[in-house]
């Protein structure tokens, strides 16, 4: 049995998601054991300024890499004893680290990049485990987006005979992967399709405090505001064909206050930023469809922390009224250990020597082999 640990903080700065996972072979691996290690106020605050901040200081960023990373060794120590593994088999921990700015096309004709803040080396002396990390900068030299990663992972678990596929990550921000059956010749297609809980969760926390809307009842007490809503769509990524990806570096509250006009109510602002989520899905599902001239997907399978927001999955569900909402429960997946599992494959892939790109979804030139490996 071969088992790796996948480490996953999302744009959504909530907390590190553990996941142990067996992997045999190319068949789907098998979720063994799940960890969740809440993120301190401190580190979350400290993270939200360096995502946000036009300029830092080496040792900020030194300080939150190692608060970070040692926040991510807790999270496996408290996994391994909670599932009763040895140490000594685990094969590796895959470690996405937490990004920090994603600029796949670079700034004012700069090179592309994207950062996240991790230190494998660190990881690995600290929890005795090989780390494998830095997966994105690979796909990125190669001419890709380097985002999203997960679409490779969704097609290992979800691609099945005789049925068109959606899986939707509602993490801070939302990516889709269209997947066609398994009998079809054609490649998936995976894309992010604009923000999900970052703009809801800031936009919360900047009216009522807290870090989310709750089942998004906030957003169920106001009304959508169509002018609004239109305006918000004008934003030329939702119409930008994909590849594509996304982040806090267009989507904030500074890039949503330019299109208020001052006399909205906030819980209406929050109801249109749902139903914005909902519709930029829906444009991506149009997009994706017509790019692999596809009929409309049997099911929708979601995932990420969004998932638990009854309000939000709603929305989605009348955007896309052919198309089944179907739970990742029913093939082993909880929906919020979807991520954190795409990091442990890629490091099975990593050490099988088996590319974790798809040029497909990233637009990279062909398929390369991503991350680096750290000998405890």
């Amino acid at each position: 049995m071969s088992l790796y640990i996948g480490l996953m903080s999302g744009t959504s700065l909530d907390g590190i998601d553990a996941a142990l996972v067996e992997i045999r072979d190319e068949n789907a691996p098998r979720l063994v054991a799940t960890q969740d290690t809440p993120m301190p106020e401190t580190l979350r605050d400290l993270l939200w300024r360096l995502c946000h901040a036009d300029r830092v200081a080496f040792s900020e960023l030194a300080d939150a890499e190692d608060t970070f990373c040692r926040l991510q060794a807790a999270a496996v120590e408290a996994l391994i004893t909670s599932s009763g593994v040895e140490r000594t088999t685990i094969s590796a921990i895959g470690s996405h680290g937490q990004t920090i700015e994603h600029a796949p096309k670079g700034h004012g004709g700069g090179p592309a990049y994207t950062l996240q803040l991790d230190n494998p080396s660190l990881l690995a002396e600290l929890t005795g485990c090989p780390v494998v990390a830095d997966f994105r900068r690979r796909d990125l030299a190669a001419g890709g987006q380097a985002a999203p990663l997960a679409p490779a992972f969704h097609e290992a678990l979800f691609r099945a005979h005789g049925e068109w596929r959606l899986v939707l990550n509602l993490g801070g921000f939302a990516n889709l992967t269209l997947l066609p059956p398994a009998e079809d010749e054609r490649e998936l297609l995976g894309f992010d399709t604009g923000p999900a809980n970052a703009l809801l969760d800031a936009w919360h926390a900047q009216h009522r405090g807290g870090r989310f809307d709750a089942g998004g009842a906030w957003a169920a007490s106001g009304r959508v505001d169509e002018a609004l809503l239109e305006r918000l769509l004008a934003e030329p990524f939702f119409h930008l064909p994909p590849p594509r990806s996304t982040g806090r570096e267009l989507f904030h509250l500074d890039w949503l206050q330019r299109q208020l006009q001052g006399e909205e109510a906030p819980q209406d602002v929050q109801a249109t930023l749902a139903e914005l989520t909902a519709a930029s899905v829906a444009l991506g599902v149009e997009m994706a469809r017509e790019g692999l001239d596809a009929p409309p997907a049997a099911l929708l399978i979601p995932c990420g922390g969004g998932t638990y927001n009854p309000d939000l999955l709603a929305r989605l569900a009348r955007r896309l009224p052919e198309t089944s909402l179907v739970s990742g429960d029913d093939w082993g997946w909880p929906a919020e250990w979807l991520e954190a599992g795409a990091f442990a494959w890629l490091a099975w892939r990593r050490l099988a020597g088996l590319p974790g790109n798809l040029a497909s979804v990233t637009g990279a030139t062909g398929p390369r082999v991503l991350g680096g490996i750290y000998a405890p």
